[in-house]
């Protein structure tokens, strides 16, 4: 059984940089336009999966917190959804009865 030899190869730098130039600007143009676009979609209100998520309670939680008028919430269709600043407020009333 024969050994193969690996080979490296060393590139310019400046080759290197020529390559890799293109591809720099490109991701920085692609960052430039993420950003704009997360700036500009506030979200304005949470789901359920969203709840569960941020706040680790239990749909049935969830359910439980709706009947008793804890949360407020509004729905489209089947789709259950909290206003953000309502559940902001009610978690900053909570931390200020510490």
């Amino acid at each position: 059984m024969m050994k193969q030899e690996s080979q490296i190869s060393i590139i310019p730098f400046g080759e290197l940089k020529r390559l890799l130039l293109p591809l720099h600007d490109k991701l920085a143009q692609l960052e430039t336009k993420l950003d704009k676009t997360s700036s500009k979609q506030v979200k304005k209100y949470y789901r359920n999966k969203d709840l569960k998520l941020l706040f680790g309670i239990s749909q049935n939680t969830i359910i439980k917190y709706r009947n008793n008028g804890d949360i407020p919430f509004t729905t489209i269709g089947d789709v259950y959804l909290y206003p953000v600043r309502e559940i902001d407020k009610i978690l900053s009333k909570n931390l200020q009865s510490f």
